[in-house]
Protein backbone atom coordinates (compact mmCIF):
# COMPACT_ATOMS: atom_id res chain seq x y z
CA UNK A 1 0.00 0.00 0.00
CA UNK A 2 2.08 3.27 -1.21
CA UNK A 3 -0.75 5.92 -0.91
CA UNK A 4 -0.90 9.38 0.07
CA UNK A 5 -0.60 8.75 3.94
CA UNK A 6 2.35 6.09 3.63
CA UNK A 7 4.15 8.98 1.92
CA UNK A 8 3.45 11.54 4.62
CA UNK A 9 4.36 9.37 7.24
CA UNK A 10 7.58 8.49 5.28
CA UNK A 11 8.28 12.09 4.73
CA UNK A 12 7.50 13.00 8.51
CA UNK A 13 10.12 9.93 9.44
CA UNK A 14 12.55 11.22 7.45
CA UNK A 15 12.04 14.59 8.81
CA UNK A 16 12.56 13.67 12.17
CA UNK A 17 15.57 11.40 11.54
CA UNK A 18 17.39 14.79 10.07
CA UNK A 19 16.24 16.86 13.28
CA UNK A 20 17.45 13.99 15.26
CA UNK A 21 20.57 13.75 12.93
CA UNK A 22 20.84 17.83 13.31
CA UNK A 23 20.75 18.22 17.11
CA UNK A 24 23.13 14.56 18.21
CA UNK A 25 25.92 14.57 15.81
CA UNK A 26 27.02 18.09 16.53
CA UNK A 27 26.58 17.93 19.93
CA UNK A 28 28.35 14.47 20.11
CA UNK A 29 31.31 16.15 18.63
CA UNK A 30 31.21 19.04 20.87
CA UNK A 31 30.64 16.93 23.98
CA UNK A 32 34.21 15.53 23.07
CA UNK A 33 35.50 18.95 22.40
CA UNK A 34 34.41 19.82 25.95
CA UNK A 35 35.54 17.08 27.50
CA UNK A 36 39.40 17.60 25.83
CA UNK A 37 39.01 21.15 27.04
CA UNK A 38 38.03 20.15 30.90
CA UNK A 39 40.06 17.53 31.47
CA UNK A 40 43.37 19.11 30.04
CA UNK A 41 42.71 21.66 33.01
CA UNK A 42 41.67 19.45 35.29
CA UNK A 43 42.46 15.78 36.11
CA UNK A 44 39.57 13.08 36.99
CA UNK A 45 41.53 12.57 40.70
CA UNK A 46 41.37 16.16 41.40
CA UNK A 47 37.14 15.68 41.47
CA UNK A 48 35.49 15.51 44.29
CA UNK A 49 31.11 15.20 45.36
CA UNK A 50 29.20 17.95 46.96
CA UNK A 51 30.13 16.97 49.87
CA UNK A 52 34.28 17.64 49.34
CA UNK A 53 34.87 14.22 49.61
CA UNK A 54 36.43 12.12 46.08
CA UNK A 55 35.05 10.88 43.86
CA UNK A 56 35.27 6.57 44.04
CA UNK A 57 35.46 5.84 40.10
CA UNK A 58 37.85 4.89 38.14
CA UNK A 59 39.29 7.55 35.18
CA UNK A 60 37.44 5.88 32.67
CA UNK A 61 34.20 6.03 34.13
CA UNK A 62 34.87 9.68 35.14
CA UNK A 63 35.57 10.32 31.79
CA UNK A 64 32.53 8.42 30.19
CA UNK A 65 30.27 9.74 33.00
CA UNK A 66 31.71 13.26 31.40
CA UNK A 67 31.12 12.93 28.42
CA UNK A 68 28.11 11.70 28.72
CA UNK A 69 26.59 14.66 31.06
CA UNK A 70 28.14 17.14 28.64
CA UNK A 71 26.17 14.99 25.08
CA UNK A 72 23.32 15.41 27.20
CA UNK A 73 23.74 19.09 28.41
CA UNK A 74 24.62 20.30 24.66
CA UNK A 75 21.78 17.78 23.00
CA UNK A 76 19.02 19.57 25.21
CA UNK A 77 20.42 23.32 23.90
CA UNK A 78 20.79 22.30 20.34
CA UNK A 79 17.19 21.21 20.88
CA UNK A 80 15.86 23.92 22.04
CA UNK A 81 17.83 25.81 19.23
CA UNK A 82 16.49 23.88 16.62
CA UNK A 83 12.88 24.10 17.95
CA UNK A 84 13.01 28.02 18.67
CA UNK A 85 14.25 28.53 15.22
CA UNK A 86 11.26 26.01 13.20
CA UNK A 87 8.49 27.93 15.19
CA UNK A 88 6.05 29.48 13.18
CA UNK A 89 5.83 32.78 12.24
CA UNK A 90 3.45 34.90 14.23
CA UNK A 91 0.18 36.23 12.21
CA UNK A 92 0.45 39.96 11.32
CA UNK A 93 -1.27 42.17 13.33
CA UNK A 94 -1.13 46.16 12.99
CA UNK A 95 0.98 46.12 15.92
CA UNK A 96 3.78 43.77 14.48
CA UNK A 97 6.94 45.78 13.58
CA UNK A 98 6.77 44.32 9.92
CA UNK A 99 3.74 46.37 9.53
CA UNK A 100 4.93 49.13 7.51
CA UNK A 101 2.28 51.65 9.14
CA UNK A 102 3.62 51.15 12.46
CA UNK A 103 6.73 53.08 13.26
CA UNK A 104 8.10 51.11 16.13
CA UNK A 105 10.34 48.34 15.61
CA UNK A 106 10.13 46.78 19.04
CA UNK A 107 10.33 42.68 18.42
CA UNK A 108 13.13 40.38 17.31
CA UNK A 109 15.51 42.10 14.77
CA UNK A 110 15.08 41.64 11.03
Amino acid sequence: MNDLGDGEAAQGSSRLVRWAMAVVWPSFLMAGVLEALVFAVVGPADLSGFGGHRLELSRQAVYTLSFLLFWLVLSVSASLSLLMASLPEPAQNPRSPRNPRNPHTRGWPH
